[in-house]
């Protein structure tokens, strides 16, 4: 049997027993205590969270501290690196050009970069698709965690990387499985993916995002993350010696200590967390293409992310306590964010803390997820 939404104050309002002001605040009490617990739980400095309801409000939090030198309080406006979260709006982007007839699924990538000098030398070329590269399954491996690139930013971390420079870590590279039989999540999938979407355009990706997305849908606190200099991002911590770049602090004078323009279409967002959970849920409710395209986004592969996980097109499909949840995790150095909608319940949830540190967040964000989510719709 469905549980229905049971926020205790919106229940209130509809008995006429409190204002909507009071029913707000009540919710965003609860909420904060929670996240205070989990911050004195774990050895993150701070933290943000925001929250879509079901009626369209959206609600944001912080806990902690943006800045550990400083002292300053983290507030639910400050802006952390999404990671690979941006990969949910490259796959939006891509399948609002395949509902225009620019771009489908299962054409070969051939058809678009076949002629380039590079592309023989790229695994399993011949038989890749659009869909393998948005649902990983296409055999590329991952350009970030290669050991020379992670050595070649530390000597230029402030490099501007072209496309084909990103690729040329893998060429003539051994696949780990042929196009299609296996799975393996791969950066270097949506590098290639952005290439074809500049290509089919015309124009640049993040100029294509203004126009498609963040404009109509008035994402005024989500960013691309293209540049070393981000107003209005929180200090973030990596760890001593981390691969990349070394640096614990990743703000050094107001600047990235490595170029966040490396991701590209890999990740490639800043934003709040209260901006990225209302882009969960426009995302997830069909606002952002029809429901055709919807249904091909969460048409799901066997995924390693965990128990009953799926891949759809940029899309992480897990079981919660309270139904299925489309969403996505990501990773910056200095930080990590997590994202979910629970279409059962109409709801999406965001967490961002400003730590990288094995451990620190105390217990998977995606728990920290699952904890709100309690308080929002109620004991499991």
């Amino acid at each position: 049997m469905k549980k229905p939404i049971r926020v205790v104050a919106f229940l209130a309002f509809s008995a006429g027993l409190v204002s909507v002001a009071q029913c707000q605040e009540s919710l965003r009490q609860r909420l904060q205590q929670k996240f205070d617990q989990l911050h004195s739980e774990g050895t993150f400095p701070g933290g943000t969270a925001g929250f879509a309801l079901p009626d369209g409000t959206s609600i944001g939090i912080a806990t902690g501290v943006s800045d550990k030198t400083t002292g300053r309080a983290m507030t639910a406006s400050d802006l952390m690196l999404q990671g690979s979260v941006g990969k949910t709006y490259v796959s939006a982007v891509t399948l609002q050009l395949v509902q225009e007839g620019k771009i489908e699924l299962d054409a070969p990538i051939s058809r678009w970069l076949g002629k380039e000098s590079w592309f023989a030398r790229l695994p399993n070329a011949p038989d890749i698709t659009v869909r393998m590269l948005m649902n990983h399954t296409s055999g590329l491996v991952r350009y970030e965690f290669n050991e020379k690139f992670t050595t070649d930013l530390t000597q230029n971390p402030y490099k501007v990387w072209s496309p084909q420079e990103r690729i040329a870590y893998l060429l003539d590279a051994r696949p780990p499985f042929d196009a299609g039989k296996g799975w393996t999540y791969s950066d270097t999938n949506y590098i290639v993916l952005g290439m074809i979407i500049e290509q089919v355009t015309g124009s640049a990706y993040y100029d294509e995002l203004r126009k498609r997305i963040l404009a109509p849908l008035a994402l005024r606190h989500t960013v691309p993350s293209d540049k070393p200099g981000i107003p209005g991002l929180a200090q973030g911590y990596a760890g001593a010696n981390n691969p990349f770049g070394g640096h614990d602090e990743m703000l050094i004078d107001g600047k990235l200590s490595i170029n966040p323009q490396l991701e590209w279409t890999g990740g490639g967002i800043a934003s709040t967390a209260e901006d990225l959970a209302r882009w969960a849920k426009l995302l997830y409710e069909g606002r952002a293409f029809g429901p055709v395209m919807m249904s091909e986004l969460l048409k799901g592969v066997p995924a390693q992310l965990g128990p009953e996980s799926k891949y759809g097109l940029g899309v992480i499909i897990r079981p919660t306590p309270y139904g299925a949840s489309y969403g996505h995790s990501g990773f910056f150095p200095g930080y990590l964010t997590e994202v979910f909608y629970v279409p059962e319940h109409k709801l999406a949830l965001a967490v961002q803390i400003n730590s990288s540190v094995a451990k620190a967040s105390g217990k998977p964000l995606r728990s920290f997820l699952i904890d709100f989510a309690e308080i929002l719709i109620g004991s499991r």
